[in-house]
């Protein structure tokens, strides 16, 4: 059995001081799926960060916003699928619609190590084609992509006032709780914002294929140099075709730790677990070293799930219906 694993990841200090992470990963292995490639059914389902969201603190407007734009993705991605395109191609396509969104945290309204590059998720798909490569970053992975053609922009393309002011808030309470002998070195760069913008995308193709899309501006206030879980390899994001296809959203920390996307590709493999109940075990087990944040996870028969242990999680599904269908709320 091959595999081919890819992520691209960058970060720099820009406006927002976040990072910018990306990964997608696309399985090559048999598929799994019993059924003939006629019966398969084409599936994409997305994620757009997960935290304290809740309805009492959304406006209708935000609301119908959020909505909007996660159906845009979900059409956008299915569209390739509908068509006969490959899983990875739908993943692309979807998250560059909420990469170019600043209602998330990833693209515009985040930074990355690399500040020229327009959608970081093609980058990443780059590095899977046309390097030997498994992660890139810095001006290194810019000269690459310009290298494949990519878009280029401006720096002053990432800057979103709202995040500005998110992180000018957090800086002011960070003060505060200083001056009461709380050091720089013991503040936690999420705690006074818990709610996590990473979007992601998983996808199966009418090949039986899979593969996992996962896209960040990073935690909000994070420390010098931080990476997070989203362009690590098992953590964050994994695909394999005789088990699923993963990307989470969280405290990367924490996802880490447990190799969270892995586990739950591991339990199916060597538990013989089903999708579900690999998916919920492994949330749970997060939650039991406080770590937060959710997954979405599709198999090569179009089954998913969605769990998460936060207040809510922006996140949507489409298959052979052809409606998207979105959520925000744990209810």
């Amino acid at each position: 059995m091959k595999y081919l694993f890819y992520c691209f990841t960058s970060s720099i200090l820009l406006f927002s001081c976040s990072t910018q992470q990306d990964e997608i990963e696309t399985s090559n292995s048999e598929p799994k799926n019993e059924k003939s490639t006629e019966e398969i059914a084409p599936t994409l389902v997305i994620h757009g960060g997960a935290g304290t969201i809740k309805k009492e603190n959304m406006s209708p407007e935000l609301e119908k916003e959020y909505e909007a734009k996660l159906k845009e993705a979900l059409n956008a991605g299915y569209k390739i699928l509908n068509e006969g395109g490959s899983s990875s191609d739908a993943v692309i396509a979807t998250i560059q619609i909420m990469e170019a969104s600043p209602l998330f945290n990833a693209g515009i309204g985040a930074v990355a190590g690399v500040s020229r590059i327009k959608s970081p998720i093609s980058a990443a798909y780059e590095v899977m084609n046309s390097s030997v490569h498994v992660m890139m970053s810095g001006k290194g992975a810019e000269l690459f992509a310009e290298q494949q053609g990519l878009e280029m922009v401006d720096p002053s393309y990432f800057h979103n006032d709202r995040r500005l002011q998110q992180l000018l808030r957090i800086k002011e309470k960070e003060q505060a709780q200083s001056t009461e002998k709380k050091t720089t070195a013991q503040m936690e760069p999420y705690e006074h914002d818990y709610k996590y913008g990473t979007v992601g995308a998983v996808a199966l193709d009418k090949d039986g294929n899979l593969a996992a899309g996962t896209s960040t501006g990073g935690m909000t206030n994070k420390r010098f140099g931080r990476i997070g879980d989203s362009p690590i390899i098992g953590a964050g994001t994994y695909a394999d075709n005789q088990t699923c296809a993963v990307s989470s959203t969280g405290h990367g920390e924490y996802f880490i730790r447990n190799v969270v996307a892995y586990d739950i590709s591991a339990r199916m493999k060597y538990k013989g677990a089903s999708l579900e109940e690999a998916a919920n075990n492994t949330i749970d087990a997060l939650g039991k070293i406080e770590g937060t944040g959710g997954v979405i996870c599709l198999d090569a028969k179009g089954n998913f799930v969605l769990p998460f242990n936060t207040a809510g999680m922006y996140r949507g599904w489409i298959n052979q219906t052809g409606q998207p269908n979105v959520m925000m709320y744990k209810n």
